[in-house]
């Protein structure tokens, strides 16, 4: 019975995690594509703390973070407040403020990507394009985005797969709650601190397996692809 109930527990963190890594990625192209395209086009003092503030989390301990995001989203938070006063809840121990949590500790891992990524761009193909007529949509769908095809998945994948190891910023904001914020990362630490070897070592294994895979696949595709796409501008 105890085993039973121990593999449910997984399989709940294992659905969890896989549930916040997809929403944090989804968001986090949509939050990173105009941001990087505007770092990517500007220079100066402006651009220069924008990419800093956005790099932050890179050096931030994990726990600093997820200790001013508690701080925040809490009850006696300004943004937690706010949405108390509003009749919602407040946002910390939550899927919701683990979700902000990582799309902001994540957010480094999609921006600096497509930066790279669009910086490359041959700006003389998107002046043809203007000249006969295309606008901007037009001219980023047809040029921009399959030229750095190869960005979009690496920026994708490493922000998925950042948000499976993501452990400090989750358990600072939302502890460990079971179906609600207990996260993979977070159930082996609960199974190292109970001594119960064997169910972590067996998720961190998994984890580490898929991990690995993932990214051998989308970096070989991404230099094969970025190949072909610098060949066709040529």
């Amino acid at each position: 019975m105890e085993r039973a109930a121990m593999a449910e527990a997984d399989w709940q963190a294992v659905w969890l995690t896989l549930k916040l890594g997809v929403a944090s990625t989804a968001i986090l192209l949509l939050v990173a594509t105009p941001l990087a395209w505007w770092l990517a086009r500007r220079s100066g003092w402006l651009a220069a703390a924008v990419q800093a503030a956005v790099a932050l989390p890179l050096v931030l301990p994990p726990t600093v973070l997820g200790f001013y995001l508690l701080l925040w989203l809490g009850p006696t938070g300004f943004i937690g407040e706010t949405l108390e006063s509003l009749g919602l809840n407040h946002l910390a121990f939550s899927f919701e403020g683990i979700l902000v949590g990582s799309i902001i500790y994540s957010l480094p891992f999609a921006v600096q990507p497509l930066v790279e990524s669009f910086r490359r761009i041959d700006d003389e193909q998107l002046q043809v394009a203007a000249t006969l007529g295309a606008n901007f949509w037009r001219r980023f769908w047809t040029i921009v985005v399959p030229y750095c095809r190869g960005g979009f998945l690496v920026s994708a994948t490493l922000s998925f797969a950042h948000t499976l190891g993501e452990f400090g910023v989750i358990l600072m904001l939302g502890g460990s709650i079971p179906g609600e914020t207990q996260v993979l990362s977070v159930l082996i630490y609960d199974h190292a601190e109970a001594m119960n070897y064997d169910a972590a070592h067996q998720l961190s294994l998994g984890l580490l397996v898929f991990s690995f895979a993932v990214l051998v696949l989308v970096y070989g595709w991404q230099r094969r692809t970025t190949g072909t796409s610098e060949a066709r501008l040529c």
